[in-house]
């Protein structure tokens, strides 16, 4: 009777109606996207369905020949139940149609792929108290052409198709965690924020569907769409093939409730973050990762040295550092504090563990690393590098560099390509360890001596780079005196020894405190190990295309975990090169005048522990 019901509408009413129709009445019901193709093609275009789950989620293969599809629909007949289609040759839109009757015949030697769709879900957003602009507006969803490109099968290959909607920034969470439970109509989004992450140049310009007014709190958020199958069969340009005419969906028996209910097997539950302003970037993670990344950030809050450093300590700024760096592709760290004045070196052996084990991690994950160092020390740096390599400390050689900040114009230049601000060379900045400029001008140890001698201006690069939209920085201290803490130099001043002199005044985007600053370090790298290990996560770095990670990479990404037995070994090369403790000067195996037996393989041990068995494959 539901199909009978739908024909009449179509019949009586006409298109433009049917699309309000669609909306508002049958709003209850799963509803397809449809691609038809030729048998030959179809292998393929499974493949390609199956490597890009996000855009393209089968809810049926025909037979060839097979007008209906009795798993979704008693009765039947994708030669007329979509209210519109489009008929592509060899490549090009030739027409729309209200009927494909007419092509009965090359019909039985094609196949109908039934694709999920995002008006599935738009009931739920609802009953979750998430207004659905488009639906209010009374206009098609807006859907727009990415640069992200799908991951080809055989011919079949194009940039993946969004749909977007404007969600107010309060209902961010809940609309997430909706549609993540409706995999088969795209699951949750692939994007938050700024359009222009996907290429996209105008929202008011959509590709397909309407134009859609947001209201002033609203934040775009976008979802894989469907008509990224269109996109397919244009790419492909195949001799004779139809789809749906985007809106125009083929609608199911299946109630959406039930399909959302079946679909419902993860128990986790996605939870959205702001990671930047400029461009507007929200990233995802599970519940139990961000809990996982929680309790790593309390860790490494312990202060055995009584220096008083929790007064400095921000919730989640871990979290939100390192769900940037995840989504990065470029990262420069840099690292030394040359509070040893009357010693040569006059480095310390806080800081260059902690910025080699998030080199190891960054690199394998497959982000380009680069380490930048104080002239003075570049040469010494390097063969510590080399070293770390040989004796196992990172799987291979970090480039080592320094920046002498000559001219007005260095720093731009040495963060982004001829200086284009369009064009940054890295995405994400993070110090650790590295001594900071204070409100004079000057740089200080804790004790008040001023080193501004030895230190080269890398601070110019993290003010520099807060001018350059999409470039994040990050500092990681323990006393309010490293690069990047200046985020916190207010409390640094008020409660820190001789913090009104010391405390840095460059602040960082997000500043993570540790007890001992090679602790944010091996934090970071465990954070991301944890982050990179959750499905949601990790399917929303990826734009919602290709494969979850193999068993091998989740091998790689555990064997680049900090261990005690690594960074003992770093601490042996840098006693090798005369690099001393912190606080008392020793040279041996100590750091901030804390024995490496039992204080720091403590925390180590309990950082893997934490990252190895808080957090499960999801």
């Amino acid at each position: 009777m539901k199909r009978f019901l739908l024909q009449s509408t179509k019949l009586v009413t006409g298109l433009k109606y049917f699309r309000g129709f669609r909306a508002n009445v049958e709003s209850g019901y799963l509803q397809a996207n449809v691609v038809i193709l030729h048998k030959d093609l179809a292998d393929d275009f499974e493949t390609f369905c199956h490597a890009n789950r996000s855009p393209l989620p089968l809810l049926y293969r025909s037979k060839p020949g097979e007008w209906g599809c009795p798993p979704l629909a008693a009765q039947a007949d994708i030669r007329e139940d979509c209210p519109q289609y489009c008929v592509f040759e060899k490549g090009v839109l030739a027409s729309k149609v209200a009927s494909l009757a007419p092509y009965s015949t090359q019909l039985q030697d094609m196949v109908t792929f039934y694709l999920g769709c995002s008006f599935s879900f738009e009931r739920a957003l609802e009953e979750a108290g998430v207004p659905v602009r488009n639906v209010e507006q009374g206009r098609n969803v807006s859907m727009f052409k990415t640069s992200v490109p799908c991951v080809k099968a055989g011919p079949f290959h194009c940039p993946m198709v969004v749909s977007m909607r404007p969600i107010p920034q309060d209902k961010l969470d809940a609309a997430a965690q909706c549609t993540h439970q409706i995999p088969l109509a795209h699951g949750g989004p692939v994007h938050i924020g700024h359009p222009a992450l996907l290429g996209i140049k105008d929202l008011s310009q959509p590709d397909y569907g309407d134009p859609v007014e947001p209201s002033p709190e609203d934040v775009p958020a976008f979802w894989a769409c469907g008509v990224t199958g269109v996109e397919a069969v244009q790419s492909t340009k195949p001799a004779l093939a139809f789809t749906h005419s985007p809106g125009c969906m083929f609608v199911t028996d299946r109630d959406e409730a039930t399909v959302s209910q079946q679909a419902s097997e993860s128990k986790e539950w996605p939870l959205t973050f702001c990671i930047s302003q400029n461009p507007l970037h929200y990233s995802v993670a599970s519940k139990t990762a961000v809990k996982c990344v929680r309790a790593i950030e309390e860790l490494i809050g312990e202060d055995p040295g009584q220096r008083g450093i929790r007064a400095l300590f921000v919730q989640d700024e871990l979290l939100k550092a390192c769900l940037s760096l995840s989504h990065s592709s470029s990262v420069l760290i840099s690292t030394g504090f040359p509070t040893h004045y009357m010693h040569n070196p006059p480095e310390e052996t806080d800081g260059p563990p902690g910025a080699i084990a998030m080199a190891a991690m960054l690199q394998a994950l497959n982000k380009s690393v680069v380490i930048v160092s104080d002239q003075r020390a570049l040469e010494m740096n390097q063969r510590i590098m080399q070293d770390a390599v040989d004796k196992g400390v990172i799987k291979s050689a970090v480039p080592v560099i320094c920046f002498k900040g000559e001219g007005s114009d260095a720093a731009l230049h040495f963060l982004c390509h001829d200086g284009d601000r369009s064009k940054p060379r890295y995405d994400h900045l993070v110090a650790i360890e590295r001594s900071g400029r204070a409100s004079d001008g000057n740089y200080y140890n804790m004790r008040g001596v001023n080193i501004k001698h030895l230190v080269d201006p890398v601070d110019d690069l993290f003010t520099t780079a807060s001018t350059i939209p999409g470039i994040t920085t990050t500092g990681i201290g323990d006393g309010g005196n490293e690069l990047g803490m200046g985020k916190v130099k207010e409390v640094v001043k008020s409660y820190m020894p001789n913090g009104s002199l010391i405390a840095c005044d460059v602040a960082a985007d997000f500043a993570i405190t540790a007890g001992v600053s090679n602790w944010g370090g091996y934090a970071v790298a465990c954070a991301l190990y944890v982050l990179n290990l959750c499905s949601i996560h990790r399917r929303y770095v990826q734009r919602g295309v290709g494969l979850l990670p193999t068993p091998e990479q989740r091998s790689l990404w555990a064997t680049s975990l900090p261990s005690v037995a690594k960074e003992e070994e770093m601490l042996h090369i840098l006693v090798k090169y005369g690099v001393r403790s912190g606080k008392t000067a020793n040279l041996g195996l100590e750091v901030d005048g804390l024995t490496f037996y039992p204080t720091h393989s403590d925390i180590i041990q309990r950082l893997s522990n934490l990252s190895t068995t808080k957090i499960q494959q999801e």
